[in-house]
């Protein structure tokens, strides 16, 4: 545990500085082989067990591998090489900032465009304010999913265990939708993303209360977490949104449906500055953790 608790920081840096792989990234090619997967399997009756079914054969074999590399040459740089792979910083950092300088130069129509890489949900008609809002949401959730739960899971268990994560938190995002082609067939998918993120996303919401505004983020998060319609989101938007001290949900239109969605936090409605204090929250979260794991880390060694 101490081992893998001093690859976070290290991995961190790599991921901040270098950001993801330049070319092809693993997980571009394990998308593809997630959708023949599922192009194979997803069809006929019992669509629930070809989904888990589908999934073990999609986790397992990988995930052995790697247990097996680690078992025989692993090392300090397995953790490290994996936890860069798996941690989207960075990215997450990019994508939001490109929207913030879109709004700030008020190219409305540029801001949905980079909106529509971070949401998945129709943004054509989205104002500078809604935009804002979207992108905090993405931001918050993401930076549970993308961020802390690979630190977690790095930390827990070293390069098995954050690949195990990265890989069914990648099924979760293609096949985890609600609806026709996916509602039945993913749902093993989704169901083990919600286990494996039940501790990461409650962390990291009370990470984003102790950099933010502590006592606003916990009562958001006691009041409002359970309504929304996922049950570790619901926590991470609600405390982000206390933290940070404003509204986030609403309804909002989804492949050209309305969706109904609960208000989170209790503040004003997100501007642009407020997207761009999102980001900071994220990085403000990242150096508290980097710093425990050095600091219990290093402890473990005396």
């Amino acid at each position: 545990m101490s081992l893998h608790l001093l690859t976070l920081p290290i991995s961190l840096i790599i991921d901040r500085f270098i950001g993801e792989p330049r070319g092809y990234h693993p997980l571009v090619a394990y998308g593809v082989l997630v959708d023949r997967i599922e192009a194979m399997m997803n069809r006929g009756p019992e669509k629930i067990s070809k989904g888990a079914i589908a999934w073990i054969i999609a986790v397992l074999p990988i995930v052995v591998l790697v247990w097996l590399l680690d078992s025989l040459i692993g090392g300090w740089w397995l953790s490290i090489l994996f936890g860069w792979l798996a941690i989207g910083w960075h990215s997450l950092r990019q994508h939001g900032t490109w929207v913030v300088k879109a709004l700030q130069n008020n190219d409305i129509d540029e801001a949905r465009q980079k909106i529509s890489w971070l949401v998945s949900r129709d943004t054509s008609q989205l104002s500078s304010s809604d935009i804002s809002k979207a992108g905090i949401e993405s931001i918050l959730e993401n930076g549970s999913d993308a961020i802390f739960a690979p630190l977690f899971w790095l930390a827990v268990g070293g390069a098995p265990a954050v690949v195990a994560y990265r890989l069914c938190n990648t099924l979760d995002a293609m096949w985890g939708y609600r609806n026709e082609r996916y509602e039945q067939f993913g749902k093993f998918s989704a169901r083990v993303d919600d286990l494996l993120n039940i501790i990461p996303a409650r962390l990291t919401a009370f990470t984003y209360g102790l950099v933010g505004n502590f006592k606003a983020s916990m009562q958001s998060w006691r009041a409002q977490a359970g309504q929304w319609y996922s049950p570790n989101a619901g926590v991470v938007m609600a405390a982000g949104a206390g933290a940070l001290g404003i509204s986030l949900g609403g309804d909002a239109v989804y492949h050209g449906k309305s969706k109904r969605r609960p208000t989170l936090g209790n503040g004003k409605e997100p501007q642009v500055n407020d997207l761009s204090a999102a980001l900071k929250l994220v990085d403000r979260s990242v150096y508290l953790w980097a710093i425990i794991a050095l600091l219990f880390g290093a402890i473990s060694f005396l």
